[in-house]
């Protein structure tokens, strides 16, 4: 054994998960099931009210799903992750924390179409909206910012079309304006870039499905 840092194929197969101590198995298994069992009363409140990290419900939590969201996030080079079911899910996941009736993102005019839809459409609905800018403007990426401005968004290489975002420059802007530059990195996945290694104020998607 040695305490090297784990390379990106080591990462991408055990990051996450330790061997199970019951079986010795080493990978985690698929977690069929709903609930789970509670050393008593005390023990579940803690869980509920977060006061304990564990599983409470598998709509919540689940092994298996907790062990994506720590393996992609350690290949990510992120302090943590969430797993969930779809790219539109965790967009409005992580605009859920930041975002009030009112409030905008300033989004890349260079985004998947589905979310396009979804910043053009399906947040006016929670009284968000979206300003599209053409990213290699920073100018106008800059002054679209204003005090209603929550995030940037951007996807590293956009889908379809291959734009490759400059990401540092973007990172810059959202440092300046104390705002989150979140970027989707869908497409080029940790193996050919890794966002969080580019800026200091933002958060990275990568959309898992599971």
């Amino acid at each position: 054994m040695t305490d090297r840092p784990m390379g990106f194929d080591t990462l991408a197969v055990h990051a996450g998960t330790a061997p199970d101590p019951a079986t010795g198995a080493r990978q985690v298994p698929i977690y069929q099931t709903t609930a789970y069992v509670f050393k008593d009363t005390d023990h579940a409140a803690r869980l509920f009210n977060l006061a304990e990290v564990g599983n409470i419900y598998s709509r919540l939590t689940n092994p298996t799903v907790s062990a994506l969201a720590a393996r992609v996030a350690a290949l990510e080079g992120a302090a943590g992750g969430i797993g969930c079911s779809s790219g539109h899910a965790a967009q409005i996941m992580a605009l859920f924390p930041l975002m009030g009736p009112g409030k905008n993102i300033v989004a890349s005019t260079r985004l998947y179409g589905g979310t396009i839809t979804q910043f053009s459409q399906t947040i006016k609905r929670f009284g968000w909206s979206a300003k599209f800018v053409d990213t290699d403007d920073l100018g106008a990426v800059s002054k679209a910012c204003d005090k209603n401005t929550r995030a940037i968004f951007c996807e590293t290489i956009a889908n379809p079309g291959g734009y490759v975002t400059d990401i540092p420059a973007l990172a810059k802007i959202a440092d300046r304006k104390g705002i989150p530059l979140i970027v989707d990195n869908t497409t080029a996945t940790p193996w050919l870039c890794k966002p969080m290694e580019m800026g200091r104020r933002w958060s990275c998607i990568r959309p898992q499905n599971t």
